[in-house]
């Protein structure tokens, strides 16, 4: 889908369908929904009148213009109330008024920047809002949206310059998601640890970055014997990806993003339920995440230097697999015993964290479906946050607010590490019991770290049972747009 920038008026632009809001409660309309029912003799007050369009946000009333105006129709869609609204309720309206373009068949598709005008947004960001659910509420796997063209009309030439903005980081910020999305939505045995490396390459011809791709060998060389134990019964070769995105050649200390990449987990010898075992594929929503963050960073020469490491293998049963009662040894030194098969997110990041070291860090940020202890306690509205470092907290949480890739802080006391003490070894993998799970995980991950870090478990977030907005059914791609946002205002 071509997505470009005009200057006019809506009511006057060549499209087969255009879109405007409106807000939620109000006897007339206003802004572009003024100059649009203007221009179809009273029609947009007339719907409202009849609380046939409610301006309930994404509630959507078609009208056919029968030549009037150059637009075969006109989608209102509601903004919600305007006291409450925001960029979040742009994204909203956005996708719900482009998906039901699409189900009209629509091919070219003109907009306003909701909330540029009367809504009193900033210029740039509602342009962002507008494109990033247009395009995220069209989506669906490995195809195109639908439409051939989608256009921002705009009638303030002042304003211009800014929508464009907009829409290019709106642009990047959608692509880097749908990456994210599609590669979790591809089956186990084309996601593969390979599969994701062809992408970490592709990303680096696209956008220059410096890539490493490390097999068994590599990483037994860098000691990451806690990698190598969960990959040990792999069919599928492991991969262990680096990226940099360096402008500042070498003179920043490196952001480092850390995403877990188990393509299959299936549990090991502490198998799962066979129940639910297909969404197992979806293991590596984390390294999915970074590597659409790392996607939409480099479409928008971020100047932030980022590093992004991927451990990638799949968790399977074979004669060689390890075992509980192992003991495997991390790359600094670190001895853990293995509680459970199934605890192996936490060893792949373990020896990753250890890796991100060498980079000197500014700060390191790991994503990863981790447990479903996080999902028990904060359902599927957030993910938990994990972190040494209160300012990294805080600009993570206000990232977190602006996109509504919502995080809630959870507690990384002493005592969960506690529950890890082992007699054979450092630590434990796993407490062996089901009580402060994500809590113990995240407590045994700090332990791998030198540097300001957080842990983002997004195993509840991953996905969505229903389609709601621009959240289609299915992968969500959560962390992309926290993280972009994150890293651009560092």
């Amino acid at each position: 889908m071509k997505i470009s920038v005009q200057h006019g008026s809506i009511e006057s632009v060549e499209a087969d369908t255009i879109i405007v809001g409106y807000f939620e409660r109000v006897s007339a309309p206003g802004g572009s929904a003024a100059a649009i029912d203007q221009a179809l003799g009273g029609a947009v007050a007339d719907v409202i009148a009849a609380g046939d369009a409610s301006g309930e946000l994404g509630h959507t009333t078609i009208l056919y213009p029968r030549g009037v105006i150059p637009a075969a129709r006109v989608v209102l869609v509601g903004l919600g109330p305007a006291n409450v609204f925001d960029e979040e309720a742009v994204r909203v309206a956005a996708a719900s008024a482009a998906r039901r373009a699409r189900e009209l068949g629509a091919a070219q598709v003109a907009s306003v920047v909701h909330g540029a005008g009367i809504g009193g947004l900033d210029v740039g960001a509602a342009a962002q809002a507008t494109v990033e659910g247009t395009r995220l509420g069209l989506y669906r796997y490995d195809d195109d949206a639908g439409l051939t063209a989608f256009t921002l009309v705009e009638r303030d030439e002042d304003k211009i310059v800014a929508v464009e903005d907009g829409t290019r980081w709106g642009e990047a910020v959608a692509e880097g998601v749908q990456l994210a999305r599609d590669l979790i939505r591809r089956p186990a045995n084309v996601a593969t640890p390979e599969h994701l490396a062809e992408i970490a390459r592709s990303l680096a011809k696209d956008h220059g970055f410096a890539v490493t791709v490390g097999d068994r060998a590599w990483a037994e060389e860098q000691g990451m014997g806690a990698f190598l134990a969960v990959a040990q019964a792999a069919g599928h070769e492991p991969r262990f990806i680096v990226l940099e995105h360096d402008p500042s050649r070498g003179r920043e200390a490196p952001i480092v993003l850390v995403g877990k990449g188990v393509t299959f987990d299936s549990g090991g010898l502490s198998i799962k339920g066979r129940q639910g075992l297909e969404g197992m594929k979806e293991d590596m929503a984390g390294a999915a995440a970074v590597l659409g963050t790392m996607r939409a960073i480099g479409r928008l020469r971020s100047p932030r230097r980022v590093v992004a490491l991927v451990p990638a293998t799949e968790n399977v049963i074979d004669a060689l697999g390890f075992r509980p009662s192992d003991v495997v040894e991390a790359a600094n030194g670190t001895t853990i015993e293995i509680i459970s098969t199934d605890a192996e997110g936490r060893l792949l990041l373990a020896d990753a964290l250890v890796h991100a070291s060498q980079y000197s860090p500014r700060v390191v940020v790991d994503v990863a479906t981790l447990t479903g202890a996080i999902e028990t306690a904060l359902g599927k509205l957030a993910s938990g946050l994990f972190t040494n470092d209160d300012a990294l907290a805080a600009g993570l949480q206000a990232a977190a607010d602006r996109t509504r890739e919502r995080v809630w802080r959870m507690p990384l006391w002493e005592e969960y590490r506690a529950d890890l003490s082992s007699d054979v070894a450092d630590t434990k993998n796993s407490s062996g019991v089901a009580k402060g799970g994500a809590c113990v995980a995240a407590a045994f991950l700090e332990r791998f770290t030198d540097y300001p870090w957080a842990h983002l478990d997004i195993a509840g977030v991953r996905s969505a049972e229903k389609t709601d907005g621009y959240r289609v059914k299915g992968p969500t791609g959560f962390g992309v747009r926290l993280l972009v946002d994150w890293i651009t205002r560092s």
